[in-house]
């Protein structure tokens, strides 16, 4: 008995260091064959991460699908999908833990083919630190440039140069200090502030966990020292605190709180918060976590807030620190990575979500696109699969949110197909468009109802589409005589007709003929809002 409980104090013990150890989470990317998949499967291997059974299906694996001759193969470890196997690549982001005595770790390997670039954005946006892996033989390539810019647009600032294979241009000091000079030049252009070096061989393990003798030219760092001691996290110190509603609970009539994850900062009971957007004050009767009443919460937290006064807030609001809440707009500049093969046209509505929140968007305009390659704005009309833009948006309600800067979780919005229901883009907000708290509506005592009790008709918008010489402007025409012999006050708008006036400066291109659908549905609106029945005969 005293064995038993000997042994279950062990594990105890045990479970309790290796819940306290701070996690790390980073992703591996570069160009296609730079090794990543190799690295990440040596760096499993080495540090124990794999169990018997496991080794004993690499080395099988290895025989039947490995590119390394009678060796092992590492990426094999990685690369999951029946696809990758067959053709030697990455395609899916890949996630493994594995932990050592100092930290625990999630590794998101990232794909490295140009064409799956909005798998590696995925992998990095939860990250804390990217390794950035180059081919010793061939230098920066333009998939490294590609990740490089993404890794820096999503704040990530600690990066490890691994300068791979090695082992195949004889450990030359030369060719790794010109590789690491290029980097640092990059960096430098990105913004990334802290970048380490290391020269090693993912296939032989060189400078992976011990420093290589063959690298005696080298300070003696090693990949796996440099993941144990960079700052893990990303830090809100300064910021007050903040935290998205994720469900409102409502077990029984006596109790309503508000659950969700402490975005930034930290909240005690008795601190006088603010619900966005609303703008309604409170105080805290209780903050609960999983096992109860807590005196404080902090980032990173999952609670329940519990408030003295009855507010309406539901999933999607922010409860914030009172005195140094987040901003609420319903317009704002961003940065935007489109996913999709069709491309990203001004104008065109998609849901946009944030947080725990989603609204309807549309990009208003894009002001230009970055060469990822040497950072130089262009002027762009639209933006096509893996290009990058500087966009405004305009909501049809506003958000709290911050600066992506400040606060990753206020900060960063996808953007979804709202026929499709795939998403299309990943974005990070920079700033909000002044102009969107200068303008307000207007009250007038004469309204869209009173308008149509006037006509004695209940305003209709009725829209006539398809093919050109279909026959839409035909039947509009006609329903249109009917209506006007029935008494009824109409107008057409037609596709033709409005081209020599309102939208004679549009074209035929696929941006022009966003805009030209989105003005004239903003007039058939102001048309129904005057009481009318408005038939459009638009493609």
């Amino acid at each position: 008995m005293a064995y038993l409980d000997d042994a279950t104090a062990k594990v105890a013990a045990y479970l309790a260091d290796h819940e306290s150890r701070e996690l790390l989470r980073f992703i591996t990317c570069g160009s296609v064959d730079d090794g990543k998949s190799t690295l990440i499967g040596r760096l499993l291997h080495d540090t124990r991460a794999l169990f018997e059974d496991q080794l004993v299906a690499l080395a099988s694996d290895s025989r039947r699908h490995g590119t390394q001759g009678e060796r092992v193969d590492y990426a094999l470890l990685l690369d999951g999908l029946a696809a990758e196997r067959e053709q030697g690549i990455t395609i899916d982001v890949a996630y493994r833990f594995f932990s050592t005595a100092r930290r625990k770790f999630i590794v998101a390997d990232c794909p490295g083919h140009e064409q799956y670039t909005r798998n590696m954005a995925t992998g990095a946006s939860t990250a804390d630190a990217a390794i950035v892996l180059v081919d010793a033989r061939k230098g920066l390539l333009t998939q490294t440039r590609r990740h490089s810019f993404i890794v820096s647009l999503l704040g990530i600032r600690h990066v490890v140069l691994a300068v791979n294979k090695m082992d195949l241009v004889e450990f030359d000091e030369a060719v790794f200090r010109a590789i690491e000079a290029d980097y640092h030049a990059l960096a430098a252009m990105l913004g990334i502030a802290n970048v380490t070096a290391i020269p090693l061989s993912a296939l032989e393990g060189d400078n992976l966990i011990e420093p290589s003798s063959r690298t005696p030219w080298h300070d003696g760092t090693t990949l796996l020292g440099v993941l144990e001691s960079m700052p893990a996290g990303v830090a809100h110190a300064s910021r007050g605190f903040r935290m998205p509603v994720q469900w409102v609970n409502r077990p029984h009539q006596d109790f309503r709180g508000f659950a969700g994850t402490v975005a930034a900062g930290e909240v005690r009971a008795g601190d006088e918060v603010v619900a966005l957007p609303s703008g309604r004050r409170s105080k805290i009767a209780r903050v609960i976590g999983p096992d109860g009443d807590i005196d404080v919460a902090r980032a990173a937290s999952a609670i329940t807030l519990t408030l003295v006064d009855e507010l309406d807030i539901s999933r999607g609001d922010v409860i914030a620190a009172a005195i140094d809440p987040p901003e609420v707009s319903d317009q704002f500049a961003a940065h935007v990575l489109w996913f999709d093969e069709a491309p990203l046209l001004p104008g065109r509505p998609y849901w946009l979500k944030i947080g725990t929140r989603e609204v309807g968007a549309s990009v208003t305009e894009i002001k230009h696109k970055v060469d990822v390659n040497t950072q130089e704005l262009l002027a762009a009309k639209h933006l096509e699969m893996n290009e990058v833009g500087v966009c405004n948006l305009y909501l049809d309600q506003p958000v709290p949110f911050e600066a992506y800067a400040d606060n990753r979780e206020l900060g960063a919005f996808i953007l979804i197909d709202r026929q499709t229901n795939a998403t299309v883009a990943a974005g990070t907000i920079d700033f909000a468009l002044r102009r969107a708290s200068n303008i307000h509506w207007q009250h007038v005592d004469v309204d869209k109802a009173a308008r149509a009790r006037i006509k004695r008709q209940s305003p209709r918008c009725v829209w006539f589409t398809g093919l050109s010489g279909s026959g839409k402007s035909t039947i509009a025409n006609l329903v249109e005589r009917r209506l006007l012999a029935l008494g009824h006050h109409t107008y057409i708008l037609d596709g033709d007709n409005v081209r020599h006036g309102l939208n004679k400066d549009l074209g035929f291109t696929a941006e022009d003929r966003v805009e030209n659908i989105r003005r004239v549905a903003e007039v058939a609106k102001l048309m129904t809002d005057a009481g009318l029945i408005v038939l459009v005969s638009f493609i």
